[in-house]
């Protein structure tokens, strides 16, 4: 029961963090006006962050699904799930004060830790395991994160005048969605995880929404890799009805 608890106030910590810091000012500022402060190119529009809430409410169930059934695992297991899930909580209430009190470099090194935390928990499931109550949650999470992550990098080198090796923004717009797009398809290749490549198609929708006309180019990329996303989830699950 204690594992549980601590569980549910750690991400309960994490919304509401979130919630003041997104929607009143935490240090002065809300997340968002931070993040509009530079003209960032790898970022969604406002309203693809709605899936966040949609995380925190499947989080939730999880961890009741979790109290269920963690009679059924080893003691080694649930302790190693809770430290995961306790760490990446913890991990996420740093990154938000660290954000809103200036420290970009510390967001960066959060973020990339965060990610590694996280993709340690999510190899703690069943290979296979695409359950809603099961590793679902936790694909979706992963994915967003190392969307935020890209972005939160990509603050960073434009923040410190990062010249891009003498490439383009916008073409290193296209390179950080051509890695993702990577990324999203070795878990779906290797772990039939679909759920986590359609939070790439998601996001990937959204930046293309944002940079609308003015950035053609990389709403153009944004829209094509989206659809070799949505082209190889067709693909390999038709291959495994076969």
């Amino acid at each position: 029961m204690s594992r549980i608890l601590l569980m549910t106030l750690s991400l309960c910590t994490v919304i509401l963090l979130n919630i003041t810091a997104s929607f009143y000012s935490l240090n002065g500022n809300t997340t968002g006006e931070i993040t509009s402060r530079l003209p960032l190119l790898f970022l969604p529009a406002n309203y693809v962050l709605i899936i966040c809430w949609l995380l925190y409410i499947m989080i939730f169930f999880w961890i009741f699904n979790f109290k269920k059934t963690f009679h059924k695992m080893s003691s080694a297991h649930r302790n190693r799930v809770t430290f995961l899930f306790v760490v990446s909580c913890l991990l996420h209430i740093a990154w938000i004060s660290l954000w809103h009190f200036g420290f970009f470099t510390g967001t960066v090194i959060t973020k990339i830790v965060l990610l590694i935390v996280l993709l340690t928990l999510y190899v703690t499931f069943p290979k296979m395991d695409n359950r809603m109550l099961g590793r679902v949650p936790f694909s979706l999470l992963t994915g967003w994160i190392f969307i935020t992550t890209v972005s939160n990098i990509s603050y960073f080198l434009m923040i410190h005048g990062w010249t891009g090796f003498g490439l383009s923004d916008p073409l290193w717009a296209v390179i950080f969605l051509t890695i993702s797009t990577a990324f999203a398809l070795h878990f779906m290749y290797h772990y039939k995880d679909y759920v986590m490549n359609l939070v790439f198609v998601w996001a990937f929708i959204g930046i293309a929404v944002k940079n609308g006309t003015e950035e053609l180019f990389i709403s153009a990329a944004a829209i094509f890799l989206s659809a070799v996303i949505i082209a190889c989830i067709f693909l390999f699950s038709s291959r495994r009805t076969h």
